[in-house]
C-alpha cells in the first residue's frame, strides 16, 4: 500500500522526472521510498542524509547535467 505526498524540487529536477519513462519514474520512486524510510528509522537528520547523499553522488562522478541525461535516456 502506498500513500501519496507532494515534495518541492528544483524546476529542473522536475522536469526531467515529468520526462522519464514510467520506469525509470516508478524507479526513483521506489529510490526515494528506500531513502526516506532509511532516515526514519535511524533518527538521521534529512540535512545530514542530503549531504550523504550529495557527498556520495560526487565522489561517484555524479553532476546534476550527468542526473538529467539519466534521466532522458
Amino acid at each position: 500500500m502506498t500513500d501519496t505526498i507532494t515534495i518541492a524540487v528544483d524546476p529542473d529536477l522536475a522536469d526531467a522526472y515529468r520526462a522519464a519513462s514510467d520506469q525509470d519514474r516508478r524507479k526513483l520512486d521506489l529510490l526515494l521510498n528506500l531513502r526516506l524510510r532509511d532516515v526514519t528509522r535511524t533518527g538521521e537528520s534529512l540535512h545530514d542524509v542530503m549531504a550523504e547523499i550529495t557527498r556520495n553522488a560526487r565522489t561517484r562522478g555524479l553532476t546534476p547535467e550527468i542526473l538529467e541525461e539519466l534521466l532522458r535516456d
